[in-house]
């Protein structure tokens, strides 16, 4: 695909998406995190019994990539894809303010249907597969994020936005469904075989780790499988740390992932290379 009909489309794709109304804007996020949840919950069914890390991985990324795929053919408002409206606002299509306000509407609306899915999750019964490692591997991955140094998250999330916004940006490109679901699949299963960090998608993972703490029999299967004390899980899997530990970090580095390095790098190719303007 001729990066300038990406860059032509994406261009008018921020321009769409600057100008929605606020209550559409919202219920557009929300489902979009209920698909990404949903990737990640299935996801993590798929891995949770599998004890070599590059097979879980593996197994985990190719089952991932159904969340998106949601996203991209029903539709949804997800903030990672959303980034590269930088394309927009460096072609003068729409204003700062236009593309903070979608950004910020966004995240919050991805983070309430993330979270609901958690839950929803959190009380259907799932967590007590395999004789409660379910609910010990959801603690286990929430446990992993929430432990990460702040350098490597930030770094993880860029190189994850970098991956997710090729898969946005071809996946638009592109009519017909088949493709579509191509599109997204591939750098959507490398970037969750390499262990990189989506904002959206911890916006489950963890929440549903916390949901997993408040049960006993999760908590003591994740200690004796995993090798963690009571008072660690109570110490991390908390408010405080989704934020401060993962989401912040991981937040910045979506954003310059998808915003400054595929958004404005694909712009800079089209604007500095032939010059060429689009109406």
């Amino acid at each position: 695909m001729e990066h300038n009909f990406i860059h032509h489309y994406n261009i008018q794709g921020g321009v769409k998406k600057a100008q929605l109304g606020f209550l559409k804007m919202i219920i557009l996020g929300i489902f979009a995190g209920i698909f990404i949840a949903v990737g990640a919950e299935t996801s993590s069914i798929a891995a949770h019994n599998i004890t070599d890390v590059g097979k879980a991985r593996l197994i985990t990324g190719l089952v991932f990539p159904v969340g998106l795929m949601m996203t991209v053919v029903i539709g949804g408002e997800l903030f990672t894809g959303n980034t590269m409206m930088s394309m927009a606002l460096a072609d003068r299509k729409i204003t700062f303010l236009q593309m903070l306000r979608n950004l910020v509407v966004v995240y919050f609306s991805n983070f309430i249907g993330s979270v609901l899915v958690a839950l929803l999750v959190s009380h259907s019964g799932q967590f007590d597969y395999s004789d409660f490692k379910m609910g010990a591997y959801t603690i286990k991955i929430a446990m992993d994020k929430t432990g990460l140094d702040i350098s490597r998250a930030l770094v993880s999330g860029i190189l994850c936005n970098i991956l997710v916004c090729i898969a946005v940006l071809i996946a638009g490109a592109v009519e017909e469904i088949f493709t579509k679901l191509l599109a997204v699949f591939f750098p959507i299963m490398a970037f969750v075989t390499s262990g990189f960090e989506h904002c959206v998608a911890n916006m489950y993972y963890i929440p549903a780790g916390i949901f997993a703490s408040s049960n006993h029999n999760y908590v003591n299967k994740a200690c004796e499988l995993y090798g963690f004390t009571v008072a660690e899980i109570e110490e991390r899997l908390n408010i405080k740390h989704l934020f401060t530990s993962n989401l912040i970090p991981v937040t910045i580095g979506n954003i310059i992932g998808g915003s400054v390095i595929v958004g404005l790098g694909i712009y800079a190719i089209v604007a500095f290379g032939n010059k060429e303007k689009y109406d």
